[in-house]
């Protein structure tokens, strides 16, 4: 009896297990099958894209010109002829001190001078015209004038205030063009060249700005951080008004003008005897083989160059998933794993050669 059991309970733990391997195998093979029914549902959208070589950069702009208000000699404001605002020219008087002493001692060499010339003393008469432009220039001295036509941006004085030699009262910039000194890494030095076009993005500003390269030395410098790099200078000669001195951006230098592109994932291509193809999905869900020519653009997207158009839906001739995933930006487009835009700090050239 003990036999017989031990027969029937072996039998029975054989359908068991037989049982649990068909139940398996079936799980597999239906997931074998939904994933290539997956694979064959797929499709893809031809998508218009702009490509850009171009450096980014970012800083922040200068006045054009710059001149700190200072005061060269101890003295008590007798006179404040300009305002905060006011534009000036250059040699226009901004700021007198009192020069009660510098003139008088000015006038009464001038007295020695006239004395001298009369009694004929030639040899007297040269030191005290040396005298003179000394005293000339001590009553300048008294006088905070503009150096360039410009803008007071700021002008902290009174009459009656009593400054000290080196004081800071204001700020004089002139604002007709901006500039910027920017850091460009030393591996794209070589696609720089003076007047390339620059657009600037500024947070204050909803506009886009454009400018241009000014000039980059022929040497470089190292950075705290021991990074080597070039500091180029850009410009802006139509400063629009809501950018002020100051005020950061963030920009591109183009390299070469933007490409238009039609761009599609290369799962979409397919090839039939060495001729890529693409079946367009019609809105009676019918497709239609049209030939294509293409070109890589990254790791997993094609540059479409003849055959279609853009907007068109794709079926899909290749699983994604046998080549590797794909990932998605933040940019409203899916990009390879290259980051297909080639829009960084290296400003990519571009698509791979075949």
């Amino acid at each position: 009896m003990k036999i017989k059991l031990d027969k029937k309970k072996k039998i029975i733990l054989g359908i068991g297990i037989a049982l649990l391997l068909l139940i398996v195998i079936l799980k597999i093979s239906r997931r074998a099958m939904e994933k290539r029914a997956a694979s064959s549902q797929a499709v893809y959208r031809v998508r218009k894209e702009t490509y850009e070589n171009v450096i980014e950069i970012a800083g922040t702009v200068a006045a054009a010109k710059s001149q700190t208000l200072k005061s060269l000699n101890d003295g008590t404001v007798v006179g404040v002829y300009k305002k905060e605002g006011d534009h000036v020219k250059a040699g226009d008087l901004i700021v007198q001190l009192d020069d009660t002493e510098q003139q008088y001692n000015l006038a009464n060499l001038d007295y020695e001078i006239s004395v001298a010339r009369q009694n004929q003393t030639a040899g007297k008469l040269k030191l005290m015209e040396t005298h003179r432009t000394s005293l000339v220039r001590k009553v300048e001295d008294r006088k905070i004038v503009a150096t360039f036509d410009g803008i007071i941006a700021s002008l902290d004085v009174d009459p009656g205030d009593y400054l000290e030699a080196k004081d800071s009262i204001g700020t004089l910039v002139d604002t007709s063009y901006l500039t910027a000194d920017v850091e460009i890494a030393e591996t794209d030095v070589s696609k720089l060249k003076v007047g390339q076009k620059v657009d600037f993005t500024f947070p204050a500003y909803s506009e886009k700005v454009e400018g241009y390269l000014v000039s980059f030395p022929a040497i470089g410098e190292v950075t705290s951080r021991g990074a080597t790099i070039v500091k180029a200078k850009v410009r802006i000669d139509n400063v629009p008004s809501g950018v002020l001195p100051n005020f950061s951006f963030s920009g591109k230098i183009q390299i070469t003008e933007p490409e238009n592109k039609l761009v599609v994932e290369r799962y979409a291509i397919g090839r039939d005897k060495g001729v890529a193809f693409a079946e367009i999905i019609g809105r009676d869900g019918k497709t239609t083989k049209v030939e294509v020519t293409v070109e890589p653009y990254g790791l997993e997207y094609v540059n479409v160059i003849s055959g279609l158009s853009g907007g068109e839906m794709l079926k899909a001739q290749s699983d994604s998933s046998k080549s590797g995933r794909m990932s998605v930006t933040k940019k409203g487009q899916k990009a390879g794993n290259n980051n297909r835009n080639n829009r960084n700090q290296g400003g990519m050239m571009g698509p791979p050669p075949f």
